[in-house]
């Protein structure tokens, strides 16, 4: 796609502050940085203390599993960023019904944003006139199943585990965008009042091989391309850094036997499991070491793919946002009444079967 095309599409990034360091990407950086190094270089320093070296050895296990992921996802961001929105809003279509809700959800997976920066194209969606459904099946599809996060997941958890996790997920988004429009038909909840911008002449595939064949190839592209992966990866490597950060700590103070007791494959585990990534305000991206860990050392599958999508089903930002976005109160309660207890009852039938 021509560069032109990229300022228009310039998506919002998670917790962005001009002016401002970033600490919560360079704090998290640096403590996996300096523990990665001292366990490569230096481990019988780290060994001193039982917490730290299992601190340490973590760190370095999680960043040797799922740095390809990482380095694989910076290019697929670079690439998306080229992805004019306007194509976004073609996939999404003019019309609803079940293909406009699929089509949202495919157009929710191919962007690689976390969950807040999620919250703020899926506004700006249902300003530009997607129905309801649409916006809620986009907004639950796009989180954590990603492309760049889908590798990471894989290097996690396993190509088994990670091809259930996202199309579990994807089911239940289609079910709550279905249920979102059948509800918006009934007069249940409200209508939008906005209609899609999408020019009545756009055509995909002609503007898709127009965009292609103006786009010089030459040693500036790549190097934008370059940086455009770096800079927008950011708002995605800031989480997942602390989400390894995170999931050193949890394995440096909670050993297997507790973490199986209290957040194994059972109806408490999976309770608390839930209770915990309610009130945890972390973005999605942190949350993926989390779950890995629910699902490798807890045996329990079900908590761990209630941990993934609890933060998208529960997370008050999501919630007010979508009232502010639809002026109903209504409309932003009714995301955790339809999804939850469908991750509820997969979780529980995953653990029981896994």
């Amino acid at each position: 796609m021509t560069h032109s095309c990229h300022s228009q599409q310039t998506m919002p990034s998670c917790h962005a502050s001009k002016g401002r360091p970033d600490w919560l990407l360079w704090g998290s950086l640096a403590i996996v940085g300096l523990l990665y190094i001292s366990h490569l270089l230096a481990p019988a320093l780290l060994a001193k203390f039982a917490w730290l070296d299992i601190f340490g050895a973590t760190i370095f296990e999680l960043i040797n599993t799922i740095w390809w992921g990482i380095a694989i996802g910076i290019i697929m961001v670079a690439m998306l960023a080229e992805i004019p929105r306007e194509f976004v809003i073609a996939i999404l279509g003019r019309n609803a019904g079940f293909g406009g809700i699929v089509r949202a959800t495919i157009g929710g997976v191919l962007l690689d944003l976390c969950s807040h920066g999620i919250l703020m194209v899926a506004a700006k969606l249902y300003e530009r006139g997607a129905s309801a459904g649409q916006v809620i099946a986009f907004l639950v599809a796009s989180p954590w199943n990603s492309f760049s996060l889908t590798l990471v997941l894989v290097a996690l958890i396993g190509v088994k585990w990670a091809i259930a996790f996202v199309g579990l997920s994807l089911v239940i988004a289609i079910i709550a965008g279905l249920i979102f429009d059948w509800c918006v038909g009934r007069g249940i909840l409200p209508q939008n009042p906005n209609s899609i911008d999408l020019p009545e002449d756009f055509e995909f595939w002609p503007a898709a091989k127009a965009g292609i064949k103006e786009t010089k190839f030459d040693r500036a592209f790549f190097k934008t391309f370059v940086i455009t992966g770096l800079k927008d990866s950011r708002m995605v490597l800031r989480w997942i850094l602390f989400g390894v950060v995170l999931a050193g700590l949890v394995r440096a103070f909670i050993d297997t036997a507790s973490l199986q007791t209290y957040f194994g494959p059972t109806i408490a585990g999976l309770g608390l499991t839930i209770l915990v990534a309610t009130i945890m305000e972390v973005c999605s991206e942190g949350s993926t070491p989390i779950a890995a860990d629910l699902l490798n050392r807890a045996q329990a599958p079900g908590n761990s793919f209630a941990f993934l999508m609890t933060g998208v089903s529960t997370d008050y930002t999501e919630i007010m946002i979508l009232k502010d976005t639809a002026k109903s109160w209504k409309f932003a309660l009714f995301l955790p009444l339809v999804t939850l207890p469908q991750v509820i009852g997969i979780s529980w039938l995953m653990n029981i079967s896994g």
